[in-house]
């Protein structure tokens, strides 16, 4: 008979509902509006190595094609609301990516997003700590953060500069670290290799706090570049112990370098054996109309519990984990 308990403990759960009560809290206090925003869009992110969930849809609005994408970040439509003068604003939604299912992955999850008007990367990265201490307090105790560039993480724990080395030598180094290179590696675009190292050879060593920040440009997706250095997207990354749990940008306000990079992305989806996607364009008319400047960071909520509560698993803080879906 099939096992129809939950995948986690009635503990966690009520952990989970406690946590998620002090996210509101926090944001409340700090004037930041909570919005919805649709979770089905003729539209979807042309990032290369995603792929959403679609669903059929044949009543009144629907597109051409009869098919709706389910978000994978609520992003464009809260940028919408910011163009449109909504102020500072934050959402707590599930979101879902197809073919992702692991210790740390669920094919449907939940992020918080939240967008900052008037901060910069810094201001964000400390209120991302904020929030941190505040939602975890009483639940365990945080070390203090640790800041690190992109270039300095890689050359301290993988002994190779990670915006310059060619594929050759990312190669080399994943090699040297006891990871032989899956099947299909592009020979011609570094940025796979360097998520490699960075998922199987820095990430296992992480421990604390950290924030990371000074990606690669090619890596910007949709942040704008560090103002005088255009090799460095103004980008940043947090960890907890070797977690990956929030991803924050300085938004990208430029309607035509955003429309290029969509194109670019759909041509590096079809190079990697994926259909391209409609790129948003009430997202691009939303730009050309003005973006506030602002920064934005999305957080995977599960991710937190799985801190919180101490587990290994993504499937022991979520009620019902994808195999008992």
């Amino acid at each position: 008979m099939a096992d129809w308990r939950p995948t986690a403990v009635l503990g966690t759960l009520r952990l989970r509902a406690q946590l998620l009560a002090r996210v509101r809290q926090f944001f409340a206090a700090r004037g930041v509006l909570e919005v919805e925003t649709p979770v089905l869009s003729a539209a979807a992110t042309p990032a290369p190595y995603l792929d959403s969930l679609t669903v059929a849809y044949h009543g009144p609005h629907a597109p051409p094609s009869g098919r709706l994408y389910l978000h994978t970040s609520p992003e464009f439509p809260m940028k919408r609301l910011l163009a449109a003068g909504s102020g500072s604003i934050y959402q707590l939604c599930r979101v879902f990516r197809d073919g992702e299912a692991g210790a740390r992955h669920n094919p449907e999850f939940t992020l918080l997003e939240w967008y900052r008007v008037d901060f910069d990367l810094r201001q964000l990265i400390d209120e991302v700590e904020a929030l941190l201490r505040s939602i975890l307090a009483g639940v365990r105790e945080l070390p203090q953060a640790e800041y690190w560039s992109y270039r300095a993480l890689f050359q301290t724990y993988a002994g190779v500069d990670g915006l310059t080395a060619d594929v050759g030598a990312l190669r080399t180094c994943l090699e040297r670290h006891g990871h032989r290179p899956p099947a299909g590696m592009p020979e011609d675009d570094p940025d796979p290799w360097r998520d490699l190292l960075l998922t199987h050879v820095i990430e296992p060593q992480l421990r604390g706090l950290l924030f990371v920040t000074g990606y690669p440009a090619s890596q910007a997706l949709l942040a704008r570049l560090e103002a005088g250095n255009p090799l460095v997207a103004a980008r940043f990354e947090c960890y907890l112990d070797g977690v990956e749990l929030a991803n924050g940008f300085h938004e990208l306000a430029d309607v035509a370098e955003q429309q290029r990079r969509f194109e670019r992305e759909n041509t590096a989806r079809a190079a990697a054996g994926r259909s391209p996607v409609p790129p948003d364009e009430y997202l691009l008319a939303a730009l050309e109309a003005g973006l506030p400047d602002c920064s934005g960071v999305a957080l995977g909520f599960d991710r937190l519990m799985m801190c919180a509560a101490g587990v290994a698993r993504i499937d022991e803080v979520l009620a019902f984990g994808i195999a008992r879906a």
